[in-house]
């Protein structure tokens, strides 16, 4: 079972950098933001996530549930930021939306990233 919580441990911190890397990589661009893998990265967080309480409920181990509730809300808000920004930027390229459109929801999927890190670390 240990296996198993690091494995996800793993897999929870590379879907992580999936939206961290492209959000830092593209943060200074004011239009053609590429969201695919901010998305791929937030589902990652979201599955791997809940499956890490999963593991640590089932091996008996301690759980901070009301860290867990806050993490959970910023995390469904950033997979719901990505997606929005994702559908406003094919709005833009498509020149049914300003090309401008998707820049909040771009920005708040990275700040809600970066919060959960915050969250992960310093809440003890």
């Amino acid at each position: 079972m240990e296996f198993v919580r690091l494995l996800l441990v793993v897999v929870h911190i590379l879907g992580l950098s999936l939206i961290i890397g492209p959000f830092l990589f593209q943060v200074s661009r004011k239009a053609n933001f590429e969201p695919r893998l901010m998305q791929v990265g937030a589902l990652v967080q979201l599955v791997s996530g809940l499956a890490l309480v999963g593991v640590r409920e089932a091996g008996d181990l301690p759980v901070d549930h009301a860290k867990i509730g806050v993490k959970l809300v910023v995390t469904v808000l950033a997979v719901v930021t990505v997606f929005l920004a994702a559908r406003k930027q094919r709005a833009a390229a498509a020149g049914q939306a300003d090309p401008k459109s998707p820049l909040p929801f771009f920005h708040a999927t990275g700040a809600l990233a970066i919060l959960n890190v915050l969250i992960a670390v310093l809440w003890t």
